[in-house]
């Protein structure tokens, strides 16, 4: 629930929306350079961009030919900035969310004392 609550407010934010629209740009241009450049499928092309700028790298995929594997370098080096970017951005406002929630749920919690000087 609370994914959905931050990406509906980072919608609304022209900062976030900014680098989500980075972030899937980046991920649609290498999805269609490997599927023109090696000749993968659209999905094979968009697994190998995420699991590439991720960083997990099953190797199951590789690029082959020299265009793939020039264009794999650029990609990589400009794509893994975007993605870490857009994932610190993510867990810090989760962290902001959550300690905002601790905070709502410590005011709850504290008894409001009488005055004792009447």
């Amino acid at each position: 629930m609370i994914f959905i609550r931050t990406m509906i407010s980072f919608l609304k934010d022209p900062e976030y929306r900014d680098l989500i629209a980075t972030t899937i740009f980046i991920l649609g241009l290498g999805t269609v350079a490997f599927h023109y450049l090696e000749g993968w499928d659209f999905v094979d092309a968009l697994y190998f961009s995420v699991i590439t700028l991720t960083t997990i790298g099953y190797g199951d995929f590789s690029p082959q030919t020299t265009q793939g594997k020039l264009f794999a370098i650029f990609y990589i080096i400009l794509g893994i900035g975007i993605i870490l970017a857009f994932v610190n951005t993510v867990y810090h406002h989760f962290e902001k969310e959550r300690k905002a929630q601790e905070k709502k749920k410590k005011k709850k919690k504290k008894v409001i004392k009488p005055p004792t000087n009447f």
